[in-house]
């Protein structure tokens, strides 16, 4: 089963996948973006590579050959004109087109999605909310009323869905997977807790809160672990000090 990241450019030259652009790197365009992002609000007009690294958290030797898949936008000397590199990912990525989003699921975890407003931002319209609980059906969540699970193809053919958001119990994931497949979409997030199996040409990507949990649990234990080792250190240099 092949994973890639879709990228459908707004504009022909933007067809990252078609230039070979490495996955590694196209992973780290929305780190490039976020930091472009953040030093546009500061005012800042021009950035340098070195800076520019920093603010996402990677090696500027890294971003520099990350930024020479995408074309020759810095200046030697000046660095990076801050909105038109935020602009050229944008193209790059795809986020200067509206991508029609279905969200399936409504517990707690769809409405938090449904009410986030960084979607809007981004390039990503909510435009269906579906639910398999027909209590639900009728309800105003963020502005939309959700509808059935039945409905669910009919949505996606309606509204043009572009991406699916699965965030449902574990045991019908994989269900609505295959049906959000078959309804045409090509572009999958699964926060379910579940590995799902998709098509070649379908791309899946998996969002699991209590793995990264875990891995901070894990992370908190070592911490925890060291001070616990240097407290017995401590008690044991105290002892032979006692026992002089």
């Amino acid at each position: 089963m092949t994973r890639r990241t879709r990228t459908q450019p707004a504009e022909p030259a933007a067809d990252t996948a078609s230039r070979g652009v490495p996955e590694a790197s196209v992973a780290r365009l929305p780190l490039y973006l976020r930091a472009l992002a953040t030093l546009a609000e500061r005012g800042v007009v021009t950035v340098s590579s070195d800076e520019l690294a920093e603010s996402a958290g990677v090696n500027s030797a890294k971003l520099r050959k990350d930024l020479s898949y995408l074309g020759s936008y810095g200046t030697r000397g000046v660095g990076y004109e801050v909105e038109y590199l935020r602009y050229q990912i944008s193209r790059e990525i795809g986020l200067t087109q509206d991508w029609p989003v279905v969200i399936v699921g409504i517990g707690n975890l769809g409405q938090a999605l449904a009410n986030y407003a960084g979607f809007a931002s981004r390039g990503f319209r909510v435009a269906a909310l579906v639910d398999a609980d027909p209590t639900r059906t009728g309800e105003d969540v963020a502005g939309l009323v959700v509808c059935h699970v039945d409905d669910l193809e009919r949505l996606v053919r309606e509204q043009r869905i572009a991406i699916g958001v699965i965030a449902t119990p574990a045991r019908v994931a994989q269900q609505v997977c295959d049906r959000l497949v078959a309804a045409g979409v090509t572009s999958i997030l699964n926060f379910a807790p579940t590995l799902l199996q998709v098509p070649d040409g379908v791309d899946l990507r998996k969002v699991d809160l209590s793995i990264e949990l875990q891995i901070l649990a894990y992370h908190e234990q070592r911490k925890n672990g060291a001070a616990l080792a240097l407290t017995a250190e401590q008690a044991a240099e105290l002892a032979e000090a006692v026992r002089g």
